[in-house]
């Protein structure tokens, strides 16, 4: 019974080899979305929301994004220090999450998002792309990032032994 703690846990069910999960790049002007795969192995950005001033709006269209592409399970970065701790935007994080999981049908958690843009960043800038059309993208591309890191990471909870 090694994963008996997670069923306990409301999020348990995004822990299960096969599931759709959502990631989201939280900020103050945009919010970047990204999708997996329905077997949770792969992910893709999807799109960038503007924010529209009203977190309702946000959270709507959020949930449209989980109604509409079937998600089983939601991951929002959490941008912590570089030595781990929460600053002022992860306990905002943490607060929007929050709000999000009351407006939402499917679980939500926090995964580490550290060095996702600058990873990003990196991504755009190999594909030769000017810093404008970086910054149309890069909220995605780094919620695709952090989302398969979490895919990833989840991997390794199954299989400790794998390479």
């Amino acid at each position: 019974m090694k994963h008996s703690i997670w069923h306990a846990l409301p999020w348990a069910g995004c822990l299960v080899h096969n599931v759709r999960a959502l990631g989201i790049d939280l900020g103050s002007k945009r919010i970047g979305v990204a999708t997996s795969d329905r077997s949770g192995t792969i992910a893709t950005p999807l799109t960038v929301l503007q924010r529209s001033g009203s977190r309702e709006t946000d959270y709507r269209a959020i949930a449209n994004l989980v109604t509409e592409y079937e998600i089983e399970c939601v991951v929002v970065g959490l941008p912590l220090h570089m030595n781990g701790t929460l600053g002022d935007a992860a306990k905002s994080a943490i607060a929007e999450v929050e709000q999000l999981t009351s407006v939402l049908s499917v679980p939500v958690l926090t995964f580490d998002e550290r060095r996702t843009t600058v990873t990003a960043d990196s991504i755009l800038m190999e594909q030769n792309m000017n810093a404008q059309d970086r910054r149309k993208v890069i909220d995605k591309v780094a919620a695709a990032v952090m989302l398969q890191s979490w895919l990833d990471g989840r991997k390794m909870m199954e299989d400790p032994t794998r390479d």
